[in-house]
């Protein structure tokens, strides 16, 4: 198990390096510095979403209303915006932020506090959110002519010869690998995945620890669909739609294990480019965007294989709870 974990992160990222070259030995306008750039801008919303659901599936969860959560605070914060042009942009970021927060710890009180399954709560709560969107804007849509300047220009003005996009992903990242790796929340992410009843045997407080890592799914999606809005200048009731399921094969094609406790802030990246570079070299190469859904959906099915045959070479150990014994190959049941 421990070689199969060294080996799939650089695997990948030769992958990611290969796809590349590839496109760019087919069509060389695809290694431009321009088109790269482009490449690394596109990723960087899939990246910190893709990041925040790794951290809900080492836990054996799941959230599927994470696009819904991202359109909901997107569009509050591009009617916000409208109606008040001189708002600081950073308080319209709080906003988003602030809403994706709070949506986020109802699934997580949901799902921690009542004990709900992920799937049937975030699936309840995708289906809300996206209700809320329409209830919101009236199906009515928000385009860049009702958008502030400063509202549009924040996310790709440059910053140290990066966009602001870029840097609040580099941002997210480095978060979230102290968070994972450097923390006790992180640390209990990964028990709580492996074996939930153990966890709370040694007294790790599971309920609170979903709750936030929920809310932080949120926060983060919030955020997500203020730079959404003003990225691409326009909000609707369709943002970002089925984006949750791109979100989520990210995760699997970065080898974060859907049964939970196996996960890495390296994998996830790695798997939002991958799936970013497929999505940026399609139209390069005159391919029709339906065959984008097709390649993903086989990347993840040999991903689950990978994930299946490592589990296989060396299954997690549980060790017993106190006044049970495991049995020993050859010894007496």
């Amino acid at each position: 198990m421990t070689s199969f974990k060294l080996q799939r992160e650089p695997l990948l990222a030769l992958m990611v390096v290969a796809l590349v070259l590839l496109v760019g030995l087919r069509s060389p306008v695809f290694l431009s510095p321009g088109s790269l750039a482009n490449l690394l801008t596109d990723s960087t919303l899939l990246v910190m979403l893709a990041l925040t659901q790794m951290l809900v599936i080492v836990t054996r969860g799941i959230d599927l209303s994470v696009a819904a959560t991202l359109a909901l605070s997107g569009m509050a914060a591009a009617m916000l915006a409208a109606a008040n042009p001189g708002l600081p942009v950073a308080v319209v970021m709080l906003v988003a932020a602030s809403s994706g927060l709070l949506l986020g710890l109802v699934n997580g009180w949901l799902i921690g506090y009542l004990a709900l399954p992920p799937i049937v709560v975030t699936l309840g709560t995708m289906s809300v959110y996206r209700g809320l969107v329409f209830v919101l804007s009236g199906g009515a849509w928000v385009s860049s002519h009702q958008m502030p300047a400063g509202f549009i220009a924040f996310p790709l003005t440059r910053l140290f010869g990066l966009p602001h996009l870029v840097w609040i992903a580099i941002a997210v990242v480095v978060a979230m690998a102290f968070i994972a790796r450097h923390t006790r929340f992180g640390r209990d992410l990964y028990a709580i995945g492996n074996a939930p009843h153990c966890a709370a045997y040694i007294g790790i407080p599971s309920a609170r620890r979903l709750l936030w890592t929920y809310g932080l799914s949120g926060m983060v999606a919030g955020l997500c669909g203020y730079l959404w809005v003003a990225r691409y200048a326009v909000a609707y009731t369709e943002i970002a739609y089925g984006f949750e399921f791109t979100v989520i094969a990210a995760c699997v094609i970065g080898g974060v294990s859907i049964a939970g406790g196996v996960g890495s802030v390296a994998g996830a990246v790695l798997g939002a480019l991958f799936l970013s570079v497929i999505g940026n070299a399609l139209p390069v190469l005159q391919i029709s965007p339906f065959w984008q859904s097709a390649l993903t959906g086989a990347v993840i099915l040999v991903a689950v294989l990978l994930n299946a045959n490592g589990n296989r070479r060396g299954s997690r150990q549980i060790l017993p709870l106190h006044g049970s014994t495991t049995p020993t190959p050859g010894s007496a049941a």
